[in-house]
């Protein structure tokens, strides 16, 4: 079993469609083994989203990723990573197959209602950005 971070993002969270997006997450196959509720300082958000520090998106991102609440949460199902890359659909929703998160929620390629790890490597480093280890729920195997 792998596991990837998931965060649904404050557009999302506003619009009170967080528990059709777990649904969706879940339906597909991804278990939850943490989840939680915060809101992000900016100092914080710079951190997590360093990678794109240089690019001309990052200021907004950073404002738009501390504007409210978000929920982080672990998922966890065999290839989590490229099934939840599949299941929340292209950045922008305009481009985003049917039925894929993001073309359901999404409000703008900006506000595009989730976030996923893009891959393994990521989902560790991006999972323990948020979650100590002991916070995890073993599976139930």
């Amino acid at each position: 079993m792998e596991r990837t971070l998931a965060i649904i993002k404050p557009d999302a969270v506003s619009a009170s469609r967080t528990g059709k997006i777990v649904a969706h997450l879940e339906a597909a196959g991804l278990s939850i083994r943490a989840i939680r509720m915060l809101r992000l300082t900016e100092t914080q958000a710079r951190a997590f989203y360093a990678v794109h520090a240089g690019r001309p998106f990052f200021a907004s991102l950073v404002r738009f990723m501390t504007s409210g609440a978000v929920i982080p949460m672990v998922l966890e199902g065999a290839g989590a990573v490229a099934r939840l890359r599949q299941v929340i659909g292209a950045t922008d929703p305009a481009e985003a197959a049917e039925g894929t998160i993001r073309k359901l929620y999404a409000e703008s390629k900006e506000r595009n209602a989730i976030h996923a790890s893009d891959s393994p490597e990521t989902a560790a480093r991006e999972v323990a950005f948020f979650f100590p280890t002991e916070t995890l729920v073993a599976t139930s195997d």
